[in-house]
Parts: structure tokens; C-alpha cells; sequence
């Protein structure tokens, strides 16, 4: 049975920034490689990726980064040089670098700020300033920074990204950082001032909604979501909270992802939908992990919606506030850079609601138009008031003008 509510908030209403050019400032767009494969990656799997981000429109939408995550390492040469695992990289990462370059995309490279990494192979602690260089000469565009095998206070944490950050800014490329140490020890207080250009709030994304245990192994898109709730102020132009990868299209299909039986199930397409909605609204990166080379209908639909895109890229860069919270919905509120604002409506329960808003009784004169970010639907009869149904778990974006 559908329920109805009627909620009061406070919207103001103009159009949304059409505009298609994203800045390096923007929070960073791509594909990136663990969730799928884990530590299973190689040459092929790598260049199908991007082969697949420029066939399938994501390219040209903004996902252009290509990042390898852990696993390519094949330990050190005679120099101490970090080199690539000659069998699953047999041409090297340069090669792979000129390949993707070629594309018009951006290469993304993982290392760890101990001796070991999370896989247990060769990382960079000790050898910053090496490595760093090495990047740059491959032409790396981006690195993520583990923080496994390493000590768990704070400072040190705080020591050993700054050495790292400062090796990159020495390294004569430009090399976006994004610091990965899971919130553990509060980045969003530090990690911009120490060289971050987006740093990670939580523990791994699983492939699930919502989990009671909050832990590695059981950490759902809602439980991202409510617990970076209150670390959007510690945003800025070009410093993002980083919400984790995009679960979106793995339907429990992802290796690492996958590893809780809650997790093994997927989630719904309502509910990739939401985290789409939801990670845009919040200004985090937009990291797909799922397989691009086999991507369906309803996730291509999901990845590649303009308008959502749009507000994840504005360059306002401001993320949505929590305006309305009760035990069935959050309502969020993002201002543009335009003046307008991007309105995210999450239906919190486990069943489909009819909600109702009233412009009037917001204190709102005349009428307006409205269109539904998701269903692309503008209801060019200007009206005082929107009424739709939202699904369990679906979050609905509206853009009122």
C-alpha cells in the first residue's frame, strides 16, 4: 500500500548549469579497478576498461580516469626502481599510460605508505621520492595512497602522506593524491593540508544497501552516506570527501565487494540509483567499479544521466546539506553555482511512499516548473506543488525552476 506525507522544506528554484566543461578542480570521474578484479588485474583487463569507457559514452560524460588499483606491482630492480609484474604487465606501464593517454583519458596508479601493501606487495614507504618519479615518468596522472601494514595513530599517518605529497610535488608532473587511510583517523581535518586532493570517510564500499554491523566487511551505501553526513563542511574546491567506488551494475558480482553474504546479493537498481544521487549531491569522486565491458541498460542509464553528472560537477563545489530528517526520509539540499538548487529526496523505508509538497505552504508565491533529474519528465504546466512516488531506498532529484 503506498503511504502519503506531506513534507515542508525550503527550495529555491532556477535552472541547472548546462555547461559540459569540468574543471581539474572538479571532484574526479573514472573506472577503477578493485572491486571488480582485486588483485586478479592485468594489461588486457586494464586496456578493455578503457576501451570500454570511450565506446560506451562514459568517456565523453566525464569518467576519464583509469585507475589501477593494487596488484600490479612486481616488486624492485637493481636500482630499487618499483616495477610492474612483467607477466600481468608484460609491456610495461608506460605502454599502458601512452595507450590510455591515446584515448584522451588519464591513468591512476595505487600504492601504500608502508613497506607492504594491503595485497601484500611492494609499496613505497622509504621510497617516496623514488617512486614518485618513477610515476611521473610513466606519466601517472593520479595515485591513491593506501594505508595498510602502516601504524595507526594519527601523526604518523599525517607524516607519511605529507612525505608522499611533497615527493609529487617535487616529481615535475602534476599528480592528483587521494589519501585512503578509511576515516580512521579524521582526514577530512587534515588530509587537504597535507596534500590531499580527496580523502576517504569510511571503510571499504560493500555491494549492499545498509548493514547493522558497520564494520570492513559490512559497510552499505546508506552507512557511507549517514556517517560523511557530517563532514561536508571540511569540503573545498578541488578537497572532496571521498565516499568510495560506485557499486553501481556489480549486482554482487564484484570480488572485493562481495565478501559479506549481505553483499553477495547486490543491491537494487533503485538503490544504485541512490547512490549515484546521493554521492553527487555530496561532491564525492565518481569512481565506477563494475565491469564497463559488460555494462546493462539500467546501468548505463544510471552512470551516464547528464543532469546528475551536472551537479556532482558544478563548480560551485558545495555539497548538499541534510534539510529534512525523520524515521522514512532525508531531504538534501545542494546550491549551484547558477544561483539554483539540486533537491535529493531519499525514501529511507523499506517500502514505496507518495510523497506531496505543497509550494505554498513553504511560503513559495506562484508557480514553477519542475523536472525529475531521473526521469528526465519537466512538467512544463507551471504548478505550486510536486506529488510522485518514491521507491524503497530510491532517491529522487528534482530541479524546480
Amino acid at each position: 500500500m503506498m503511504k502519503h506525507k506531506t513534507i515542508a522544506l525550503f527550495i529555491l528554484v532556477s535552472s541547472i548549469c548546462t555547461s559540459k566543461v569540468f574543471s581539474q578542480n572538479n571532484p574526479m570521474m573514472g573506472w577503477m579497478s578493485w572491486n571488480l578484479h582485486g588483485l586478479a588485474i592485468n594489461e588486457a583487463k586494464i586496456m578493455g576498461a578503457a576501451d570500454a569507457l570511450v565506446a560506451s559514452g562514459l568517456a565523453k560524460s566525464g569518467f576519464n580516469y583509469i585507475c589501477i588499483d593494487d596488484g600490479w606491482q612486481g616488486g624492485r630492480d637493481n636500482k630499487n626502481n618499483m616495477i610492474p609484474d612483467p607477466k600481468k604487465f608484460p609491456r610495461g606501464i608506460k605502454f599502458l599510460s601512452d595507450y590510455i593517454h591515446a584515448k584522451g583519458l588519464k591513468i591512476g596508479i595505487y600504492s601504500d605508505a608502508a613497506e607492504l601493501t594491503c595485497g601484500k606487495l611492494t609499496a613505497s614507504f622509504g621510497f617516496e621520492n623514488q617512486d614518485a618519479k618513477t610515476f611521473a615518468a610513466w606519466d601517472i596522472d593520479f595515485l591513491k595512497y593506501d594505508y595498510c601494514n602502516a601504524p595507526t595513530d594519527k601523526f604518523t599517518a599525517m607524516q607519511r602522506y605529507t612525505t608522499m605529497a611533497t615527493a609529487l610535488q617535487n616529481c615535475g608532473r602534476e599528480i592528483k593524491f587521494g589519501i585512503c587511510e578509511w576515516g580512521q583517523r579524521e582526514p577530512w581535518t587534515w588530509a587537504a593540508s597535507v596534500g590531499g586532493t580527496h580523502w576517504r570517510t569510511t571503510w571499504d564500499v560493500r555491494d549492499l544497501w545498509q548493514s547493522t554491523e558497520y564494520n570492513d566487511s559490512n559497510n552499505g551505501i546508506y552507512n557511507i552516506y549517514k556517517t560523511s553526513l557530517p563532514y561536508t563542511k571540511f569540503v573545498e574546491p578541488g578537497k572532496y570527501n571521498d565516499l568510495d567506488m560506485l557499486v553501481v551494475g556489480l549486482y554482487g558480482k564484484g570480488g572485493e565487494s562481495s565478501i559479506s553474504s549481505a553483499s553477495k546479493k547486490g543491491c537494487s537498481n533503485a538503490e544504485y540509483q541512490s547512490q549515484m544521487s546521493l554521492w553527487s549531491l555530496l561532491c564525492s569522486p565518481l569512481m565506477i567499479s563494475c565491469d564497463v565491458t559488460a555494462l546493462d541498460e539500467a546501468s548505463v542509464k544510471i552512470l551516464n544521466n547528464a543532469d546528475i553528472i551536472k551537479i556532482n560537477q558544478d563548480p560551485l563545489y558545495t555539497p548538499a546539506a541534510l534539510k529534512l530528517s525523520d524515521t522514512s526520509i532525508d531531504v538534501l539540499l545542494k546550491p549551484l553555482a547558477d544561483g539554483s538548487y539540486a533537491i535529493g529526496i531519499l525514501n529511507k523505508s523499506n517500502s514505496s511512499n507518495l510523497f506531496k509538497f505543497n509550494f505554498s505552504a513553504l511560503g513559495l508565491t506562484g508557480k514553477y516548473t519542475i523536472k525529475n533529474v531521473w526521469t528526465g519528465k519537466t512538467d512544463l504546466k507551471a504548478k505550486d506543488g510536486w506529488t510522485g512516488s518514491i521507491e524503497s531506498h530510491e532517491t529522487v532529484v528534482l530541479v524546480v525552476s
